[in-house]
């Protein structure tokens, strides 16, 4: 196949569908909650049926920062076991889900900030396998994982998100999976319910200004006081919310589930876009 025909066939794979899919921001928390019946794995499998059904998914996972910025475009994409001292079960796991050469070339393709690489090796880690074997459990739908720069701020990514929108009307459902509010170096290990002040006054401080629409602060989130810089320690469990928030119309609504602090310091609060 020449060029030109290679890249009429890519076009032609995920047409406009003439509706615009919702977006999702997902705390994904604990890797555990990819086999345990949790109140938060439980609400990721309701998602599957009330979402309409992607002809893709895009994720945006906390758990793949490069040096630049790149998209999975391998046929069949590995399931990547990137963590340590769970039991052997979660080891075992496979989301065996196509991916797509197809709509890796048109991320590519409609990204403009920068230059978007095509992984071929890399795989799908726990940040988008272990959300979307619940919400989609047959893996019989095409995934693909778009990287975090890890040399970039915040405004950064929010505006390279711009770029994706268009994917919204081909039928790609567009996932950011991360924690608003995630410090592992105070987790309480002890109390799984456990909810420091600072964790919880960073969460509300974060929902209001997204349904303000208040991105600047967001984008800014040191400027919001300490509770902010203790919630968010590292920017890569965040980037992936504000690169959501980058996408949404000034029409849509958000509708926040799993809102709930575990751990002293790991939010799992979410939230669809539509």
């Amino acid at each position: 196949m020449g060029t030109l025909q290679a890249l009429k066939k890519y076009v032609d794979d995920f047409p406009d569908i003439g509706e615009t899919m919702p977006t999702l921001f997902i705390g994904h928390g604990n890797p555990m909650n990819a086999i345990e019946d949790t109140e938060f794995s439980i609400r990721w499998k309701v998602l599957g049926n009330e979402l309409p059904r992607p002809r893709a998914v895009l994720c945006i996972s906390a758990h793949w920062e490069t040096r630049g910025t790149f998209v999975t475009a391998m046929e069949k994409p590995d399931t990547i076991h990137d963590f340590g001292g769970f039991p052997e079960e979660l080891f075992a796991v496979q989301y065996p889900a196509p991916g797509s050469p197809a709509l890796a070339h048109q991320t590519k393709d409609v990204i403009k900030k920068a230059v978007v690489g095509l992984d071929t090796k890399r795989g799908l880690d726990h940040g988008c396998w272990s959300v979307m074997r619940r919400i989609y459990p047959k893996a019989d739908i095409p995934v693909l994982q778009l990287s975090l720069d890890h040399f970039q701020p915040p405004q950064w990514h929010y505006d390279l998100a711009e770029d994706l929108a268009p994917l919204r009307n081909k039928g790609v459902l567009i996932i950011g999976s991360g924690n608003m509010v995630h410090n592992l170096g105070l987790v309480d290990w002890q109390h799984s319910d456990a909810a420091f002040e600072w964790a919880r006054e960073a969460n509300e401080l974060f929902k209001r200004r997204i349904v303000d629409g208040n991105q600047r602060d967001l984008i800014n989130y040191p400027s919001l006081g300490k509770a902010a810089i203790l919630s968010v320690p590292t920017p890569e469990h965040f980037l992936p919310m504000l690169c959501i928030l980058g996408m949404k119309e000034k029409s849509e609504n958000i509708e926040f589930f799993n809102d709930k602090i575990v751990m002293g310091s790991l939010s799992m609060t979410s939230f669809k876009v539509s």
